[in-house]
């Protein structure tokens, strides 16, 4: 694949982000709002510090915020997996630009997210202590990156496998090579969990359910709407007067 079909896929692969950003964006406005502004009401009401008025109010941090913090992720995802989807492009398989991009975005959203916060699940912005927070992001880095190098790490053992085991049994061996490996790293690594006592449990679930309804949004949208741009600009369909020609 040559240097301007990978900068035109980047560049679609950043439109398609935006696009699924502004779907995430108005589904965690819709959903996810109410179980935050729980978790600020829980938090105003049992904190012993009273200080002065917010710097951003509630009402700019729900839309402006919201939308700008979502959109900027979605740009960013949109152009990793881009890229994602070019090296993988005929190296998984023989997969079109439509199946190899729903593969690239299943993959991101589950070594991305959905791996690292079965480990360390998601709060809502006004609970915890804020001393353990470098903390708890590290750990949630870190837990990202070990997600990813496994998955890599998988599709290269499957690959190894493939050729003596099949296609089939190979990528079940790989997998649950992953699954094994993913559970001794959850074990070993430190927990995050900060919940304070008696904070609602349904509050709590409803934002991490609301949490990943975001992220399923923004990787699935971004996986239909960009495998329909790149299938275009890989497999473009002949003009109708050029069809024409040929049958005549």
């Amino acid at each position: 694949m040559n240097s301007v079909t990978v900068r035109t896929l980047l560049v679609r692969g950043m439109l398609a982000g935006v696009a699924a950003g502004v779907l995430a964006f108005v589904f965690a406005y819709l959903v996810g709002e109410g179980p935050v502004d729980a978790a600020i009401a829980f938090e105003s009401a049992n904190s012993h510090e009273h200080g002065g008025e917010e710097l951003v109010s509630r009402s700019v941090q729900s839309t402006a915020g919201l939308a700008t913090g979502v959109l900027v992720f979605g740009v960013a995802i949109g152009g990793i997996a881009a890229l994602a989807f070019c090296f993988a492009l005929g190296r998984i398989g023989g997969f079109g630009a439509r199946a190899t991009a729903g593969l690239t975005a299943l993959s991101g959203f589950l070594l991305v997210y959905l791996v690292p916060i079965l480990k360390y699940p998601a709060n809502p912005p006004a609970v915890g202590n804020p001393d353990t927070l470098d903390k708890r992001t590290i750990l949630f880095v870190l837990m990202i990156a070990l997600s990813v190098l496994l998955g890599i790490a998988a599709l290269l053992v499957g690959r190894r496998l493939a050729p003596a085991w099949g296609n089939w049994n190979a990528s079940i061996a790989a997998g649950l090579a992953f699954v094994a490996v993913v559970a001794i790293a959850m074990v070993v690594l430190p927990s995050g969990e900060n919940t304070p006592k008696g904070f609602p449990a349904t509050d709590l679930w409803e934002f991490r359910l609301a949490s990943i309804g975001v992220q399923a949004v923004l990787w699935s949208t971004f996986g239909l709407l960009f495998g329909f741009l790149a299938e275009r600009v890989l497999e473009p369909k002949p003009a109708r007067g050029q069809v024409s020609t040929l049958a005549a």
